[in-house]
């Protein structure tokens, strides 16, 4: 017997049971976004190895750790998009927006890609809806983007929602703040966890993400960067958080709030759902001022968030039913083709119609109808006359070809 295969570790089939609930997600992001001014936006599966080193951070864990990348058959170093804020950036600057009216709003959805220790909520291949505003500094932008995800999220019906909310400052600020936190860390280096002392002069900001209870510890005692925003910086989260006030959004002011990407400046987020445990984030964002110059642009400033598709839904743990069909085209043995044509008709006017390519009697082909839950089901017995049967009451009638799509599409 052949060898049987299974999908990679880490990954997982979408299954038709599972398709409803990813469509309903999709679909209410879609409308949602695009309604306020989004336009889709598609990139590669795979980039420049130096796009993600360069955008998203050298000392990150994401490029340290987690990265799927290979060299082709011309010898160039590419990888796996990790995070798509890099892909749509680079996208940005390669085919000149900063030319079109400012900010540009995109949005995005697709599979992200990241070599982590599998566990429930986590996996390396998982799916993310991004929304982007590139070219405004306005904290407009920063607030529609947070105002704009609770919508969606909460339109889900997650439950046990919560935001955090922080700020990392500006570049000439967060410098300050992080030899503040340098000197801190050196203080107490005999309590942390060896990956943070490694990194404490690289990144010591990720010290604030340390799982290692001791550190943690450490942490909670450690200078914030709240502390050390300057005049502008202090002003743009304070309007930040009028604004979501005024929207009547629910926020906790988090001054421990990192990001796991280098890229993120100001305004920093998180939408934590605590039903999921450890693994509660469920989307998160932030500003990104210097990205867009990172890969080759002019100085543009930027905003935007990810939300975890698989997160969402574990979340929600719950069915969404697939949909039924409205008809179920039933025909006895000589009418098959004519029941071919009849769906074709139905599915053209915008039914969902549903016909036995399976050879079943005709009396297991109303027990298939009745397991697909279609809510009629037209006959066309042995002469070739039509009738239909409404599923719920089992009434039956003839019926005319010629009026039959009109009545069924106007009920």
């Amino acid at each position: 017997m052949a060898e049987r295969f299974q999908a990679p570790r880490g990954t997982f089939d979408v299954l038709p049971g599972d398709a409803a609930a990813r469509e309903r997600l999709d679909l209410a992001a879609r409308e949602l976004l695009e309604r306020a001014g989004y336009a889709r936006i598609d990139t590669p599966a795979f980039e420049e190895t130096e796009l993600f080193t360069r955008g998203v951070g050298e000392s990150t864990d994401i490029v340290r750790k987690e990265m799927f990348t290979f060299e082709d058959q011309g010898g160039r170093s590419l990888t796996l998009r990790p995070e798509s804020t890099a892909s749509i950036a680079r996208a940005y600057v390669e085919h000149g927006m900063q030319k079109l009216p400012q900010p540009v709003k995109l949005w995005w959805h697709g599979p992200v890609f990241r070599h982590e220790r599998p566990q429930a909520g986590r996996f390396r291949q998982f799916t993310q809806l991004d929304a982007e505003a590139i070219g405004s500094d306005s904290p407009l932008v920063d607030a529609e983007l947070i105002i704009l995800l609770d919508e969606l999220l909460r339109g889900l019906e997650l439950p046990a929602l919560h935001l955090r909310l922080g700020s990392l400052g500006s570049p000439a600020a967060r410098a300050e703040y992080r030899r503040e936190l340098i000197d801190y860390l050196r203080g107490h280096e005999a309590e942390l966890a060896e990956d943070v002392r490694e990194r404490i002069d690289e990144n010591p900001l990720r010290a604030f993400d340390s799982k290692h209870e001791p550190t943690r510890a450490v942490m909670a005692e450690a200078p914030t960067m709240l502390e050390w925003l300057d005049a502008e910086d202090a002003e743009h989260f304070a309007t930040v958080r009028r604004l979501l006030e005024q929207a009547g959004i629910a926020y906790e002011v988090d001054g421990t709030l990192v990001r796991g990407l280098d890229y993120y400046t100001r305004t920093v987020f998180e939408f934590h759902c605590d039903g999921l445990g450890a693994q509660s984030q469920v989307a998160g964002g932030g500003r990104y001022d210097g990205l867009i110059e990172l890969v080759g642009g002019p100085v543009t400033p930027a905003c935007g968030w990810a939300a975890g598709v698989e997160r969402i839904l574990l979340a929600l743990d719950a069915e969404v039913p697939s949909p039924r069909a409205d008809v179920f085209v039933a025909a006895a043995d000589g009418q098959r083709e004519r029941a071919l044509a009849l769906t074709t008709q139905l599915r053209r006017a915008g039914l969902r119609a549903e016909l036995d390519l399976a050879g079943r009697s005709l009396k297991g082909q109303m027990r298939h109808a009745g397991r697909l839950e279609a809510a009629k089901a037209l006959v066309l017995d042995e002469s070739g006359a039509l009738h239909l049967r409404d599923m719920s009451s089992g009434e039956q009638r003839e019926v005319e070809v010629a009026s039959l799509v009109e009545e069924l599409a106007a009920a």
